[in-house]
């Protein structure tokens, strides 16, 4: 008998479906040649720290840091029952192989072979790699098992990444925690990722706009510009000098351009395309994805390869007639094949492709969302295999007293862009030659301010991380940026859950911006946990010991050599008390941005630099009634927006009565205002 583990249970029953094991047992099914069990995903973990030694259980300084040797893994809360299951069936005496079917990848390579030691099982292992849940291609997969030992590297890159993280994540977390006074994760790829949202907003809030100023000469069939002035009285004086002038045409160069088509998906580019189109959080693209890939309906979700491999060539035009179909669109005429095959360019798994059973499947009987992603994969296809997009490009100088600019463009070939979203630019001019004379009908002036960078989107966000570091690293770099295709999603998504990001809806966007506690952490952090160039470094590390280039252990040296410096050498930085407010000390929440609210001397200040909000303990409003701003009142404002005020003294007659006080922010300033009885 064979044993084929699988990552899910629904995984593990379209693998029995096609392998013929129909019979059910709890926690497995069976059939005459084939076992088929599943893991529920990541059955076992690296263990808690106070596994290691009861001590762990409570944080101190002096404990750190707690570097295991060897590590532990532990059955997960709630799984010991199919651990058994499988453990039980690996050991029995009629199982003579075992297939790992999880996912392939790294993290299925991780869950399979973490069940796989922790059974202590010594059979034959065999790996099924496949691509797409498809009936034909489990077939082709386990008419070709390759060997367990092919992929010992990938499982040792997926150890090393899971027991570096560990590393960092219980040491840092720890040490910062425990100086700072307040819960602070750290992470070996969250915290680099949150240092690239802290720079940006921080470009952002110290970018000073400047003023520039353009005049503009209205033709018939087109606007012609100068170039920018920095001062509007220059501005101003040339379009004096061209109000009713004439105007000399001086220049027309042509030049035919193109734009080749884009290639197929990665998981990254369409997470990315799914933010911008769709609105779309990473996460949600790859649950809507990995649910489409369970359904047969599309292949491999966490890819970083954007090509198909040479072999699939013949394949390529009735995936396009499929992915037409999915899309009610028209294929190309021409479909070019060979410009989405290279096999040098795809690592463990080929491009995001549609299956052909999902030219079948009725797409009204999909979620929404997952409508939506097959879709747009599929019309990346389409993309992909058309020609080039080709126009032509005016470029008209005009004379006036200065040189004035205008670019023209005229459609040659749609070419790929006739299945993209965007409109294609078809302005042109006509009967223009070099030294016309032209009359200008209009003269304006016309106001401009440079821009700040833009807020980071999931979109942005992703294309940042997929490129940190990669101009300071060796172009023969296996692997670039922070984290992997497979793992963003979830980074993001940590930092959301542990308070250190938020979505804000900026009108139709969703921008993603640090919280005062995300600011703080990165003004505290050393470099090296910041770093997004260190952290690109260690992944192509990972990437070099999946390889067997690089020895696993010399990873983990690197990583406990930082932890010994981190918690020998850093200083802490001065000023904590207003970076990481204590609970004691903080009384609620700032009503402009949401940053704590503390106590200080003369009053209740917001703990963001760039927030002024403020409560004064002896505001005006308060003195005049013999009142001060109090703690519990301060708390009460901020929590409900009113508190009872009793004990109040007239100003006028001196009489003493009591009644509430209503905050009011109007986002300068705080006022406040009294009511009676339920008012």
């Amino acid at each position: 008998m064979q044993l084929v583990i699988a990552e899910k249970p629904s995984v593990a029953q379209s693998l029995a479906n096609i392998l013929g094991v129909s019979t059910r047992h709890d926690g497995y099914m069976e059939g005459k040649k084939y076992i088929v069990s599943w893991c529920f995903g990541h059955l076992a973990g690296l263990a808690d720290a106070d596994v290691y030694d009861t001590r762990y259980a409570k944080w101190k300084m002096e404990d750190l840091p707690i570097i295991p040797s060897p590590f532990q893994f532990r059955i997960a809360e709630g799984k010991q029952n199919q651990f058994d299951v499988l453990q039980k069936l690996m050991r029995r005496e009629d199982v003579t192989e075992v297939i790992n079917a999880c996912d392939a990848g790294r993290e299925g390579e991780l869950i399979f072979r973490t069940v796989y030691y922790l059974a202590d099982c010594q059979k034959p292992m065999k790996r099924l790699w496949i691509s797409s849940m498809e009936d034909d291609a489990i077939r082709k997969g386990f008419d070709n098992l390759r060997p367990g030992s092919d992929f010992d590297g990938l499982y040792e890159s997926a150890l090393c990444r899971a027991e570096a993280d560990w590393l960092v994540g219980i040491n840092a977390t720890r040490y910062f925690s425990l100086l700072y006074g307040t819960k602070l994760n750290v992470g070996r790829v969250m915290s680099p990722t949150l240092s690239l949202l802290v720079q940006r907003e921080s470009e952002i809030s110290t970018f000073v706009p400047e003023d520039f100023f353009t005049v503009n000469l209205d033709f018939p069939d087109f606007t012609v510009s100068s170039k920018k002035f920095p001062d509007r009285s220059e501005a101003q004086q040339l379009a004096k000098k061209c109000q009713n002038q004439n105007a000399v045409v001086s220049d027309i160069r042509h030049a035919d351009k193109e734009e080749k088509a884009p290639t197929l998906y990665d998981l990254t580019t369409l997470q990315r395309d799914a933010n911008r189109l769709l609105g779309y959080t990473a996460q949600q693209t790859l649950d809507y994805l990995q649910a489409l890939y369970e359904k047969k309906l599309c292949t491999y979700p966490r890819t970083d390869s954007r090509y198909l491999t040479d072999d699939m060539l013949g394949s390529v035009p009735a995936i396009v007639l499929c992915a037409a179909g999915i899309c009610a669109l028209d294929a190309p005429s021409d479909i070019l094949a060979q410009q989405v095959c290279n096999s040098k360019k795809v690592s463990d798994h080929h491009a995001i492709i549609p299956t052909m059973a999902a030219g079948e499947q009725d797409l009204s009987t999909l979620p929404t969302a997952e409508q939506n992603i097959l879709k747009l994969i599929s019309r990346q296809v389409l993309m992909a295999v058309s020609g080039a997009y080709r126009y032509r490009e005016a470029e008209i100088s005009i004379t006036c007293g200065e040189s004035f600019k205008t670019t023209m463009k005229m459609l040659l070939d749609a070419g790929w862009k006739k299945y993209n979203q965007k409109s294609i630019p078809q302005k042109w001019f006509s009967g223009l030659e070099v030294g016309q004379i032209l009359t200008p009908s209009k003269v304006s002036v016309k106001d401009g301010k440079t821009q700040p960078p833009k807020h980071f989107t999931e979109d942005l966000l992703l294309s940042s991380m997929e490129t940190a570091g990669a101009k300071d690293m060796p172009e023969d770099a296996e692997r670039k940026g922070l984290g992997t295709p497979a793992t963003r999603a979830g980074i993001l998504e940590k930092l959301v859950a542990t308070g250190m990001l938020e979505r804000r809806k900026v009108k139709k966007q969703t921008i993603l911006v640090p919280t005062a506690l995300g600011n703080s952490l990165i003004t505290v952090l050393p470099e090296q946990l910041q770093s997004p160039l260190l952290t690109a470094e260690w992944e192509n590390r990972l990437s070099l010991v999946q390889q067997g280039k690089l020895d696993d252990d010399d990873f983990l040296d690197g990583i406990h050599e930082m932890l010994a410096d981190l918690v020998k050498n850093y200083r802490p930085v001065s000023g904590a008390d207003i970076l990481f407010p204590s609970a004691e000390n903080t009384v609620g929440k700032c009503p402009r941005c949401g940053s704590p609210v503390i106590v200080r001397s003369k009053g209740y200040f917001c703990t963001n630099k760039d927030c002024t909000f403020v409560l004064w303990r002896d505001s005006r409003f308060f003195t005049l009634k013999q009142k001060t701003l109090e703690k519990r009142t301060a708390q009460l404002l901020l929590e409900k927006g009113r508190a009872p005020l009793k004990g109040c003294v007239s100003s006028k007659t001196g009489n003493v009565y009591d009644a509430a006080v209503v905050l009011e922010d109007d986002g300068e300033r705080a006022h406040f205002k009294l009511v009676f009885g339920n008012g």
